[in-house]
């Protein structure tokens, strides 16, 4: 049950969803909900000049709570993609037809969950986005902060930037965790900010097959985010990620490299 205008996403040989080019679902999603979001919250949006309007670029940002996946595709200037668990893509009936045109219109993209080879996969889609010179926006702590901390970084958001030679963006969102707590099942109306940095380009730490470089490369984004937020500094990784599927997914694809 979709328009003629958004084709159904596919898999590859290793069960990622191939990304889409935006259809009518996004555009009207999109269209829809960016200036509703924008009325409603009210959010302080600084540095949208910083996002490059073509070409390669991942958006960095700290991770407060699940609205951040919606917060950063409605205020980013240009279309965003990001990571979703594949089954909000591949249910049936008029809830699974809700639930992929609704991921789609945000710009997610499925990746399946499991073991070994998922990881990869997951990075693997990243790259493909990037090469197609779009946005792609992670978060490199792996998996939301519960105590509103700043957690170290993990290394492959720098993997995906060193591969592909796309910039980074920093991203910092503050007040999040307000519009939905952990545990909240509704959202609540409160102000926010999004702050875009300036590009990086971390090419300068050298190749990606260097577990310095990333880690170099990665401790630089990392402090960048720092700047636009203030939080106060974990000093360490975020170990107790919470149970849900996206998060553990979040947990495979940026592995904690400790040099």
């Amino acid at each position: 049950m979709t328009g003629d205008d958004e084709a159904e996403p596919t898999r590859d040989d290793d069960g990622v969803l191939d990304a889409q080019r935006p259809g009518f679902v996004y555009f009207l999603g999109y269209g829809l909900m960016a200036p509703i979001a924008r009325f409603v919250f009210r959010p302080t949006i600084t540095g949208k000049k910083n996002i490059p309007k073509t070409g390669r670029v991942i958006l960095a940002s700290n991770h407060l709570s699940f609205i951040d996946s919606l917060v950063i595709p409605l205020t980013a200037p240009r279309r965003v993609q990001f990571l979703a668990k594949s089954t909000y893509f591949t249910g049936t009936g008029p809830k699974g037809w809700v639930s992929r045109n609704f991921f789609t219109s945000i710009g997610a993209v499925g990746v399946e969950r499991g073991a070994g080879q998922a990881a990869q996969d997951a990075l693997d889609a990243g790259r493909r986005i990037l090469e197609s010179d779009n946005a792609f926006a992670i978060y490199p702590e792996g998996t939301r902060s519960l105590d509103g901390r700043l957690y170290k970084g993990r290394t492959g958001v720098a993997w995906l930037a060193l591969t592909t030679g796309a910039v980074v963006v920093p991203v910092g969102l503050i007040g999040t965790e307000e519009i939905q707590p952990v545990g909240a099942k509704v959202p609540r109306i409160r102000k926010i900010a999004v702050k875009f940095g300036e590009p990086i380009d971390v090419s300068k730490h050298g190749n990606a097959s260097s577990g310095k470089a990333r880690r170099q490369a990665t401790d630089e984004i990392m402090a960048a985010i720092h700047a636009l937020t203030g939080q106060e500094l974990a000093g360490s990784y975020n170990e107790s990620p919470p149970a849900g599927a996206l998060h553990k997914i979040a947990d495979r694809v940026f592995p904690r490299e400790r040099r």
